[in-house]
């Protein structure tokens, strides 16, 4: 692929986004199915029905933009998914696992994040119509989900989170 105008680096953009989103769908039931805490079991499967949202909309983004599907594969989301995979298969206290489950988690949030900031400012600067509101729904709910994480992790106000929990 070439980059000979904004609206070639967009249609890299969701297509990427298209490939990482595809990529989580596989991967969010084994994050879930290791987490002994059911608080993130519950937060992983939940992400999961809203990553098949995310990629139904990237679905149609790409449908409704003229942005011709390709076989983009995003390397970025594949390495995070292979440093994820390591928590999984990993053994150890449970607790402790969850806290590295959460931090790979978030390394995957992050990523997404500025990835659909980065699309959304594109589709912003092209002038489309409905594609900068439906990336930064996205994007708001990747920030939530990084918030959901970062609770977890922490308790909250008034409990004792995971890493806490680990460290103990």
């Amino acid at each position: 692929m070439g980059f000979n105008s904004l609206q070639d680096v967009f249609a890299e953009q969701l297509n990427d986004l298209r490939s990482a989103e595809q990529q989580l769908v596989q991967a969010l039931p084994r994050m879930a199915g290791a987490a002994s805490s059911e608080q993130l079991r519950e937060a992983f499967e939940e992400h999961l029905a809203q990553t098949r949202g995310h990629l139904e909309r990237i679905e149609d983004l790409l449908a409704t933009s003229g942005v011709a599907r390709t076989d983009e594969v995003c390397v970025g989301m594949r390495g995070l998914i292979e440093e994820g995979s390591k928590v999984v298969s990993a053994s150890g206290d449970p607790v402790a696992k969850d806290a590295a489950l959460i931090a790979a988690a978030q390394r995957v949030e992050h990523y997404e994040i500025a990835a659909y900031g980065t699309a959304a400012t594109l589709a912003n600067q092209l002038d489309l119509d409905e594609a900068p509101g439906v990336l930064g729904q996205t994007l708001d709910e990747e920030e939530a989900a990084d918030k959901v994480l970062t609770k977890i992790a922490t308790g909250g106000m008034f409990h004792a989170g995971v890493n806490q929990q680990a460290a103990r």
